[in-house]
Formats: C-alpha cells, sequence, structure tokens
C-alpha cells in the first residue's frame, strides 16, 4: 500500500527559532536525515528502510518495574541514540511499530515500545492496585517508564490511547519531552465534556463505548476478544488489507489478564461510570482544562480513517510551538504507523529537527 504526504505547516512563535525542516517525502524512500538530537547528538545517514511487514517480530522484550507496574517492552536501536518512546492504542499493541522502529533504528534512535498496561508482558505488581485505564495513568506510566530506564528526555509518537498518552506527556511533563508525533492530533479529554451529548451520527461511531458500560457489554468482551478485536481493525482501517498472521500476532496480547479489566475502566472512566484513583486527580484536573502544547509536534491522519477522530482544523491551536500537520494519503487508516511506517518514521525523524 503506498502513501502519499499532504503537508500543512504551520508556524508558531517560540522563544529559540531551529527552523523548518523541508518535508518531501516520497513513499518509497527517506535520504539522509542530518543531524538530531535528544539525549546528545547522532548522525543520521541513508538507511535501506524495510517494506512493510518486513519484520516478523522485535529482537526481544525486556522487562522492568516501573511505577505500579512490571513493564514489558521493546528496546531497538543503539543504547546511546537519542531515545523514541512509541506508544500504541486499543485494540492493538507494540506490532504496530516492528517497522517504524526498525527504521528509526537505522538511523540511530533508541525506540523504546511499551505495553501499555493490560497488554502483552507488561503486568500489575500488586493484585490490590486498581486496574485502572483512565488517561492521566497511563500518561504516568510513560514518565515512571523513562525514570525507571533513567530516560531524562524523548520523542514520544503515538496513535489512538497512545496518541492521548503522548498529548499528556508533552503537555504537563514538557521537560521530559523533547518533540511529539500525534496521529489524530489533539486528544486530551475530560469527564465533564463527554457530559455533553453528541449529534446522533458521532454517537453511533463511539458504539462500543455505550456497549462497554453495561455488564453484557463487558461479559461479550471478554468471551469475545479478539473477535471483537478484529471487527474494530476492519471498521477503523477499512481499506488495510492485514492477514490472519498478522492479527494473530497481536491478539496474543489481549490475552494478558488484565486487559479487559482495563479496557472496560478506561471506557467507563470517561462517562463518568467509573471512578479512578484519588493519587491522579490533580493531573485530571490540569487536563479538563485542555492545556497547550508547546513541544515541537507533527500530527498525522489517515485519509481512510474509519474511526472518530476530530478534524485538523479544530485542533491546530491547541499546539503553540512549531507544528505540522501531514494528511497521508493511499488508503490509510487507524492503525498509521502499521498501515503507513514511512509516514510515520519520517514524521518522527521530521519533528527532532522542528
Amino acid at each position: 500500500m503506498n502513501a502519499i504526504i499532504t503537508q500543512e505547516v504551520i508556524n508558531h512563535p517560540r522563544r529559540r527559532l531551529f527552523g523548518i525542516a523541508a518535508a518531501t517525502i516520497a513513499a518509497a524512500q527517506f535520504g539522509a536525515m542530518g543531524n538530531a538530537s535528544a539525549q546528545g547528538s547522532a548522525t543520521r545517514t541513508t538507511a535501506t528502510l524495510p517494506e512493510s511487514g518486513a519484520q516478523a517480530s522485535f529482537a526481544s522484550l525486556k522487562q522492568i518495574d516501573a511505577g505500579p507496574l512490571s513493564v514489558g517492552y521493546a528496546d531497538e536501536g543503539p543504547a546511546q541514540g537519542p531515545p523514541v518512546i512509541l506508544l500504541h492504542g486499543w485494540p492493538y499493541d507494540i506490532h504496530s511499530y516492528l517497522d517504524v522502529a526498525a527504521m528509526l533504528a537505522n538511523v540511530g534512535y533508541r525506540v523504546i515500545v511499551p505495553h501499555l498496561r493490560g497488554y502483552g508482558t507488561t503486568r500489575f505488581l500488586s493484585a490490590a492496585t486498581l486496574r485502572n485505564g483512565q488517561q492521566a495513568a497511563l500518561a504516568a506510566d510513560v514518565i515512571a517508564l523513562m525514570d525507571a530506564l533513567a530516560i531524562p528526555k524523548a520523542i514520544v509518537a503515538g496513535y489512538d490511547w497512545g496518541a492521548r498518552t503522548a498529548n499528556i506527556v508533552a503537555a504537563l511533563w514538557p521537560d521530559r519531552c523533547k518533540a511529539m508525533v500525534s496521529v489524530s492530533g489533539y486528544l486530551i479529554g475530560s469527564r465533564q465534556a463527554n457530559e455533553m451529548p453528541l449529534p446522533p451520527q458521532a454517537e453511533l461511531q463511539w458504539w462500543y463505548q455505550f456497549y462497554f458500560a453495561t455488564e453484557r457489554g463487558r461479559a461479550g468482551y471478554a468471551k469475545y476478544t479478539h473477535d471483537f478485536a478484529k471487527l474494530i481493525w476492519k471498521l477503523a482501517s477499512p481499506q488495510w488489507h492485514f492477514d490472519d498472521a498478522t492479527f494473530a500476532r497481536s491478539a496474543a496480547s489481549f490475552d494478558n489478564p488484565d486487559h479487559v479489566d482495563v479496557v472496560i475502566h478506561n471506557y467507563r472512566w470517561r462517562l463518568g461510570l467509573a471512578d479512578g484513583e484519588p493519587r491522579y486527580d490533580e493531573i485530571e484536573d490540569r487536563l479538563a482544562e485542555g492545556p497547550l502544547i508547546g513541544v515541537p509536534t507533527i500530527t498525522l491522519e489517515g485519509d481512510a480513517n474509519g474511526a472518530p477522530h476530530p478534524d485538523p482544523g479544530v485542533y491546530a491551536k491547541k499546539f503553540s510551538g512549531e507544528y505540522q500537520h501531514r494528511l497521508i494519503t493511499g488508503g490509510i487508516g487507524h492503525n498509521l504507523p502499521q498501515e503507513a511506517p514511512q509516514a510515520f518514521a519520517s514524521a518522527v525523524i521530521d519533528v527532532d529537527r522542528l
């Protein structure tokens, strides 16, 4: 599947002007990337990039205690390279980033791809901890992981739940975030805003959220987790023709014993039907104000995204630093890093230069 990038550049004043990276990117290649830095500097060299789907799996997964979790994560590229943290969404997993991680590692980045809480090999350290899926908890997990790995600052990038998490890290911990790539832009929410009803067509797109609000929905998701996820993949990416092996590779991550609890809590919390943890109240209060994001940012959108997503014109004003928006065409759906890995990897490299 070929992807073509249509780029819109919106430049906001910043204290220091770094200049804007030129971004004419072909679908089948990217060239030399110049110099960039995160924890220092690394020289980018022209790399031979794998075709989409060329990576069968990550070389190995590591495990580290971070906050309330034992986090399972892939760690690709040179250990001293500028760090990039790639965050997946629901119902997907770290394999969305197989090709992106290989591309970034090939040009000198250290790429960290963690399983979110409730996925893959990530586990709660205590049976007593609430299987909490609220947005603040997921963002705090990223900061805890960075602390555990002694990473003071990183580029953060994500889609779906991962984009929202990256948004929160960039907004509330800008000292820990060098730059950000976000699919579908600004996704920080508040339970107060979610109390407002949407027009019927918009509500229809969130059908599964209302399903999960019921005990029937919880039981249905627990019984048919893989079937449910495959349906969402098809609805969210209607032109992505993934095969059974590709789906099965990610679906194995949903067998995590906490997966159903975390997913159900996430969607019930959004609607005010489940409580979060008091320790995140202050963070949620700040997020409810819709904080601006000042770190350099590139937002992406696929031209065939079948999942609910905001119009780019609505969220552009939420980014007060250097900012670009790119429309990725060619039938690209919701799982943009897996469907258009070169476009996603290019955005990470380019945002490092803003």
